[in-house]
């Protein structure tokens, strides 16, 4: 895979950096901002980008925390088309929890498995528990049953 431009690197790595400080501060618009500033620093076609993966990730991130659930939605399922974005356990969570909020359920449920089967429920530690809930519905008990909350 193509590296990009060093200046253009340095410029994407700063921004993301700026607004992961804003994304920790809870301000989401500001840490928009910073990451849509990256995300128009990368070339054409930007998806075959290895920060496209994460930068997607990040906004669609802020979006689901902000309460935007289409925008996040939207965000994460382009994250999708970008390099080694499918299977990774934290696009799948947050855009199945995305479609849930948004009452895609099928598609949350699919997401959410694909979250589950990468990190195991582990990643849903943090997370609002109608989440691993919801999946436990519509998927079975892994051998032995399912884990017990720590």
């Amino acid at each position: 895979m193509n590296e990009l431009p060093e200046q253009i690197g340095d410029d994407i790595l700063r921004l993301s950096s700026e607004g992961d400080a804003f994304a920790e501060a809870e301000d989401y618009p500001q840490a928009l901002r910073c990451y849509w500033e990256a995300w128009d620093l990368l070339p054409e076609p930007k998806t075959s980008w290895e920060a496209a993966t994460w930068l997607l990730g990040a906004i669609g991130d802020a979006n689901f925390l902000s309460g935007d659930f289409v925008a996040g939605r939207d965000n994460l399922a382009n994250s999708m088309h970008c390099p080694d974005a499918i299977g990774n356990p934290f696009l799948h969570l947050r855009l199945g929890q995305c479609q849930w909020e948004l009452g895609n359920l099928d598609r949350a449920a699919d997401e959410l498995t694909r979250a589950y089967m990468g990190a195991g429920d582990e990643i849903f530690e943090s997370e609002d528990p109608k989440y691993l809930s919801f999946l436990k519905t519509k998927l079975k008990p892994p051998p032995g049953g399912w884990p017990k909350k720590r």
